[in-house]
Parts: C-alpha cells; sequence; structure tokens
C-alpha cells in the first residue's frame, strides 16, 4: 500500500514540475501562444508548428543545446583547445566511447560545422591510438599502459594516453574493452555514412575492418555468440564475466556485445557498399548473419534479452528468477533502439521494461532492476545499488531509450525524460552519471556541473523524429511524430553527404504525400521516405503529408541555410573588455575568410562560433539584469556566468593553436588561411 501511494504521490509531483518547467520556458522564449484563434500555434528558435505546445517547446529547448545560448549549458561549453574538440566534461579529461555514444549517435544528423571537426578530432583520439599489438597505451601511466591486439578501441583516450581496457575496478582481470570497441565501429561508420566524403572513408575505413576483424575473434562457431571477460560490456565494470567455481573470473556469451557488433555491421556494411568494396561488404553481411543467428540464444521466452550466458549454462538477467534475477536494460533498448530486432519483438522488449516500475523511478530508465548480484564486488560504496553501474542512471543510455520510445510511438514516456533532464539543465547540473537512480547528481560538490553524456536526451528527443536510416544509396525517414502535433517544422537543417534537409511534416497518421522543393517526391510508402542521394537537392525543403492533409505550410518554408555571418555583440561590458576585443580581431579575420573564398570552411565555422559565443555571454548578462533567468544559489551563480567567458576564452585559444600550426605547413590551403590571419597582426 505504501508503494502504490508513494507512486501516486510521486506521479502527480512529476506533472506539475513538469508544467511548472514547460511554463517557465515558455516565458523565457516568449514562445507561449495565448488562446484564441492562434492557439496552439508555437514558433521557437529552432522549431515551430501547431498543436502539443509542451512538446513543441522541448523539441526546441533540446536544440538549443546544441548551440550557444544565454540561458541554458550547451555542447560549444565542452570544447578544449588541446586537441581542437570536445571533451567529455570540466573534471573528465579525455574523451570515453561509451560516454558519449548516445549523444553522438543522436547528434551526429545535426551536426555542422564546427562541431563535425571538433567531434572528429576527439574520435581520432580512439583511432590515431587503437591497438595494433605493440603499442603501449600510456607510457606515462604504467598501471593503465597496457600493449592491446590488433583493432581494439578503449574506454577513454587523450593526447598520448589510450586506455584499452575499463580503466576503473580489478582492472587486472579485466577483458579487452569489446563492447566500447564495436561502439566506435558504429560511431566512426555513422559519421562518415552521413559525411559521405571519399577521402575520409578510404582513410577509415582500413581501422574500421580491423576493429570489426578483431571483433570476430571472440564468436564461438559452435553458437555464433561472443566470449567476453569482466568488463567488457558497455556499462562496464558492471559485468564480471563467467564466475567460475574456484573463484576466477572468466569469459562468458555477452548479450551487449552481439547486439552492438550487429549494429556496427549494419553501418559498416553500407560503408563498404559507398566505398565500392562490394567483396568486403558481404564479408561483412555473411558475419552479421552469423551474429543474428546467436540471438535466440540469448532471448527469453518473453522476448527480451538477457545479459549473459555462462558456458555452463547459467543465465544472467531472467527477471525474477531466484538467481541473478534482474532485468538488463542497454542491450534491450539498444536493439530496438538500432534495429536489431523486429516490430513484433520490439514491442516484447518494451512490453516487459513498462512492467518493471523500479526501471524507472525518475522518469529515466536505469541499467539494471533489482540490484546485480553478480559483480565481481558486493554492491556497496560505489557499487550500492542506484549509485554508478549497478542501477545508477546514465544519460548516453537514456538516448537509445529514448529512440526506442519513438520507434514504438511512446512519445509520453520521450515526453517525461526530456522533462526529468530540464531539472538538471535548469540548476546547470548536467552532470553524469546520476546518482539516487537518477534523482542526484555524481559530483555535487562542484558548484556547477557539465558533461557531454548530459546532452543525449535532448539529441535524442531530436533524432527519434525522423530516425535518419543512413545508406549507401542515401537516406530513409522514418517518422515519429507525437500525434497531438498537426504541423511540425525543423527549422535547422539536417546533414546528407554535402546536402542540407529541412524537414516538415503536417497532419497525422500514414504518409499520403510528399513534396521536395515545392515538387512530388514518388518515393515513399505509408511509413517512411527514401531520398535517393543523387535525386536530392543541394537543399531540399521536405514537406511529408499525413492522412490526406494538403502538404501545405503555415509559415513559408526554410530552403537556405542560415547568413554566415554574424551581428551584434551586444552592449559593451567591463567585465569583457578583453574578449570582446579578442572577438574584434576574429570578427575581421572571418570577413577576410569570407572574402577570400574561405566563408564555409571549417575555420571560419570556428570563427563564428567565438562571435556566437561571446555574444551568448553578453546576453546572459543582460537577460540577469533584468531579471529575466531564474538565480541560481550564488556559489552557482557565479561559477555558470563565468562559464560562459570562459568557453570563449578557450574557442579563442583554440583557433589561435590551429592558426599557429598552419604557419609552416606544407598544405598550400592552410598556409593561405594562415596569411589571412597574420594580417591583423600587421596592422
Amino acid at each position: 500500500m505504501f508503494i502504490k501511494r508513494h507512486a501516486i504521490l510521486l506521479s502527480i509531483k512529476r506533472k506539475w514540475r513538469g508544467f511548472a518547467l514547460a511554463l517557465m520556458g515558455m516565458m523565457l522564449t516568449g514562445c507561449w501562444t495565448a488562446a484564441g484563434a492562434d492557439a496552439g500555434r508555437f514558433e521557437g528558435q529552432h522549431y515551430r508548428g501547431r498543436g502539443d505546445v509542451e512538446y513543441l517547446q522541448l523539441l526546441d529547448t533540446a536544440r538549443r543545446m546544441f548551440e550557444t545560448d544565454p540561458e541554458f549549458q550547451n555542447v560549444s561549453m565542452l570544447y578544449t583547445p588541446l586537441w581542437d574538440g570536445l571533451v567529455e566534461g570540466p573534471t573528465w579529461n579525455a574523451w570515453w566511447i561509451q560516454n558519449s555514444y548516445g549523444t553522438t549517435y543522436c547528434a551526429l544528423p545535426f551536426y555542422q560545422e564546427p562541431f563535425i571537426t571538433f567531434l572528429q578530432n576527439s574520435q581520432d583520439l580512439w583511432f590515431d591510438q587503437m591497438g595494433d599489438g605493440r603499442r603501449a597505451g600510456c607510457p606515462g601511466t604504467p598501471k593503465n599502459s597496457w600493449v592491446a591486439p590488433d583493432g581494439q578501441l578503449c574506454d577513454a583516450a587523450m593526447p598520448g594516453c589510450i586506455i584499452y581496457k575499463q580503466g576503473d575496478g580489478r582492472t587486472q582481470i579485466h577483458d579487452w574493452g569489446l563492447e566500447f570497441t564495436a561502439a566506435g565501429v558504429l560511431l566512426q561508420s555513422e559519421l562518415l555514412l552521413i559525411s559521405r566524403d571519399p577521402k575520409a572513408i578510404a582513410h577509415y575505413l582500413p581501422k574500421l575492418e580491423r576493429s570489426a576483424n578483431f571483433l570476430d575473434t571472440r564468436r564461438d562457431p559452435k553458437n555464433n555468440l561472443f566470449l567476453a571477460g569482466p568488463a567488457a560490456n558497455l556499462l562496464a565494470p558492471s559485468y564480471a564475466g563467467w564466475a567460475r567455481p574456484e573463484g576466477t573470473y572468466g569469459k562468458a556469451y555477452l548479450a551487449g556485445l552481439s547486439i552492438t557488433y550487429i549494429a556496427a555491421l549494419d553501418r559498416l556494411i553500407e560503408l563498404e557498399k559507398l566505398a565500392g568494396a562490394s567483396r568486403q561488404a558481404e564479408i561483412y553481411s555473411e558475419r552479421r548473419e552469423l551474429a543474428r543467428k546467436g540471438l535466440p540464444l540469448l532471448t527469453t521466452g518473453e522476448g527480451y534479452f538477457i545479459k549473459s550466458l555462462d558456458p555452463d549454462g547459467t543465465r544472467h538477467g531472467v527477471f525474477g528468477a531466484e538467481q541473478h534475477g534482474y532485468f538488463e536494460a542497454p542491450p534491450n533498448h539498444d536493439a530496438i533502439a538500432f534495429r536489431v530486432v523486429d516490430q513484433a519483438q520490439a514491442e516484447q522488449i518494451y512490453a516487459k521494461i513498462a512492467s518493471i516500475p523500479g526501471l524507472r523511478p525518475y522518469a529515466f530508465t536505469i541499467p539494471n532492476y533489482p540490484s546485480l548480484d553478480d559483480m565481481y564486488e558486493k554492491p556497496q560504496g560505489l557499487w550500492r545499488f542506484g549509485e554508478w553501474v549497478n542501477g545508477g542512471d546514465w544519460s548516453t543510455c537514456e538516448a537509445r531509450m529514448i529512440l526506442a520510445y519513438y520507434r514504438l510511438g511512446k512519445y509520453e514516456d520521450a515526453r517525461r525524460s526530456m522533462q526529468q533532464l530540464l531539472t538538471f539543465a535548469r540548476r546547470f547540473r548536467m552532470d553524469n552519471p546520476l546518482t539516487d537512480f537518477g534523482n542526484d547528481v555524481y559530483q555535487p560538490k562542484q558548484p556547477i556541473n557539465l558533461t557531454y553524456d548530459a546532452f543525449g536526451p535532448p539529441a535524442a528527443l531530436m533524432r527519434g523524429l525522423f530516425e535518419y536510416l543512413y545508406s549507401a544509396d542515401g537516406l530513409k525517414l522514418v517518422p515519429h511524430i507525437p500525434p497531438g502535433i498537426s504541423e511540425l517544422q525543423q527549422l535547422d537543417p539536417i546533414r546528407f553527404g554535402n546536402k542540407q534537409l529541412y524537414l516538415s511534416t503536417v497532419g497525422s497518421g500514414p504518409i499520403t504525400s510528399v513534396r521536395v522543393n515545392g515538387r512530388l517526391w514518388r518515393t515513399f510508402d505509408s511509413g517512411s521516405v527514401f531520398l535517393a542521394y543523387p535525386a536530392t537537392p543541394a537543399v531540399a525543403h521536405i514537406v511529408i503529408a499525413r492522412g490526406g492533409s494538403p502538404a501545405k505550410l503555415s509559415w513559408p518554408a526554410k530552403t537556405a541555410p542560415r547568413d554566415n555571418t554574424v551581428t551584434g555583440m551586444g552592449e559593451p561590458s567591463p567585465a569583457f573588455a578583453t574578449l570582446d576585443a579578442r572577438a574584434a580581431e576574429v570578427r575581421a579575420f572571418h570577413a577576410r575568410l569570407v572574402a577570400a573564398g574561405f566563408g564555409e570552411s571549417y575555420e571560419a565555422a570556428h570563427a563564428r562560433l567565438i562571435l556566437e559565443a561571446v555574444r551568448a555571454a553578453h546576453e546572459r548578462q543582460s537577460l540577469l539584469a533584468a531579471g529575466k533567468l531564474p538565480p541560481l544559489p550564488e556559489v552557482s551563480q557565479a561559477a555558470a556566468d563565468k562559464s560562459y567567458g570562459e568557453t570563449a576564452t578557450r574557442l579563442c585559444d583554440g583557433l589561435a593553436a590551429l592558426m599557429k600550426s598552419y604557419e609552416k605547413s606544407s598544405d598550400e590551403r592552410a598556409r593561405k588561411i594562415f596569411a589571412l590571419w597574420s594580417e591583423e597582426g600587421r596592422k
């Protein structure tokens, strides 16, 4: 009775909290529409439409977190000049595969320069230092300086150091980070499929093949399952492998590795086709089918996946069993999100998740319920249930859970997830993992928190709308639009090679017509639209009409990229005097780049981001002075405000370092850009 009453009170509290947050957001952004003729009409910075205004507001807020913004922490704040890329967080000075997995996968279609280059520079830390059977991973840190097999990627990496195994816990018994490697292959393959850059594909494809080939060495030909030892899973070190009777730990068959490997090969196969490597595509297709044949051994009678299978037949993760009777979420939501399972099995998996209230005590889905009983440590301290990898919440996982929600039309689940994320975002507490089953931050003593993982739910809220299934031949859009939204316009483009796509929907129900730049488009069915790459215009506004609605929008269609200039830095402020002076130099440099024909370059985009970051710092100061932003606790307020100037400064430092590296470059283009940069110094 107590549990039932508590659940009812918690539900009421969440609903009121969600309403209050939505109302505050609408007032701050000026997007709230009055009742009357325009009731249900929403116009935001990034989304506009009709119908479910709260959901449209959530989408707009989600997109704001991926560019400079005066109110919300955003991805630009994770820039580091150390490798001209993104970093996990201010207190996590490296780039992790597991932590970045959900956020990166979901944000990739939306990323434009300079974030594409930032991301690639970060992922290069994995691929430039990948295992080759000879390299010592971290020469300066002997305890983590393993020599990994050829093709092994890592837990995390930074310049001059790569950690090939999960670096926390009893590392002496850990296996290589196998599922890390599979996820890294998936991320890089997806990035290349989206960009379709032949030069980049030629560079990375051999590396991806080495990783895929290494993973195949762990496939047991007797059952087509993958053998993995302790901490070889994504959310390591929650998996201990096979606990042998004598007290040692060996290899067991890990479900997550099979699922992530299949999803990675889905993308690698398309990449091989795009590169014209038909024989390699056939080889990986054969391996994928073998891996699929093993999945029934990891599946319960209810259709969901267990966590692992010991060589002696012991199953881990059969919910309700006397031993190892927990439910393991990541392999299950990933199987839905990445379409490893068909629709019927996806529905079965979701039904099981929904039947276990303990998996979602605070809207987010924790990785397991109840506590794990098969770790190599007791569930206490850091390992206690609800704290870290044993039931603590991870936004990188929640991103993939949201993709699963969208595939199955569970929009209210996605809404609740984003609402829960905002309870942290509005307090500048974008931390990960989240303790207390997703209700508190991991580093509460920090004045504010920021991690890349935390941007996973907003990224997934956007990607889930159209899913974006990239292939060698083109792009399939699978609309998943909440039924309360009768019209949706996505004002920012998504990438498709060197093309930019603006997407809109009208109506509800099955797709009945499609127009691209006003012309009828024939390649669609009731549930999807296919865009063949050669036939798709360089700039395409795509209107998807559903349920017989006319393909007519309430607003003029947006069909061109944004102007690449930045105007207005805000009122001069003594607090930003030094930064404003640097911004003036960057503005002049940007103007010279545009005049010289480099306006669409990465360097110009980096310069624009600096100017946008400076403007956001000024805007935040003005909004605070006007009382238009909710106050934070004093220490947090000071840290939050300071983070804006620090972000712009790091971006300036990074551009300056990049230009210095161009000074004596052998590349003619780099030298030309340096000459444009150095003009400022000669004045």
